[in-house]
């Protein structure tokens, strides 16, 4: 992933990754055997480490109300943090080199499936109310797009400033028989 985020996918060779692993090129090739299958069985790897260490992270946050914003805290990091951009790397990539699409298409599926889960769990909401399904997924989008616009240039008060709204809005959203937030709940606390 080191590579994809320093050097961009037509800087991440198989060459270039073998030495930085201190592996021979044969050895990589037995094992991957293409540019695409060694991408994608490094962002499987690293997606499935990256949600043990966000439940780990999460076990720290206090429960009750305070908890959702730790959650969306933990979340915005991962969406800010070294795999996202080596994921957004591949995703554009993918974009017109067929191979790397057909390989990343159904990883990505499966990733945002694992993604959109796991903030279920975090947040300990329970999906088969009316509308929680679709705040988790507009929290997952907005901060997937939050991510994409801190890539250029550092977006982080734009982002906190959002963040805080949205905090306000989410709970509203997916607190039992609270209802629909109303025009200037989103103060600060």
């Amino acid at each position: 992933m080191e590579c994809l985020v320093e050097h961009g996918w037509s800087g991440t060779t198989t060459t270039v990754v073998a030495a930085r692993a201190g592996v021979s090129r044969g050895a990589q090739l037995h094992h991957y055997p293409t540019k695409a299958a060694l991408v994608t069985a490094a962002v499987t790897h690293l997606t499935e480490r990256r949600a043990v260490e966000l439940r780990t992270e999460a076990a720290a946050l206090p429960a009750g109300p305070r908890r959702l914003d730790g959650v969306v805290d933990l979340l915005a990091a991962a969406f800010t943090g070294p795999l996202f951009v080596a994921a957004l790397e591949l995703w554009v990539a993918a974009r017109t080199d067929a191979e790397l699409r057909d390989a990343l298409v159904p990883l990505e599926a499966r990733v945002g499936r694992e993604m959109h889960r796991l903030t279920v769990e975090l947040l300990g909401v329970d999906e088969r109310r009316p509308g929680v399904r679709e705040a988790v997924q507009a929290t997952l989008d907005l901060l997937r797009g939050l991510g994409v616009a801190n890539l250029l240039s550092d977006d982080s008060t734009r982002r906190t400033a959002l963040l805080h709204t949205w905090k306000r809005q989410l709970a509203a959203l997916l607190t039992p028989d609270a209802g629909p937030p109303t025009p200037g709940s989103a103060r600060p606390h």
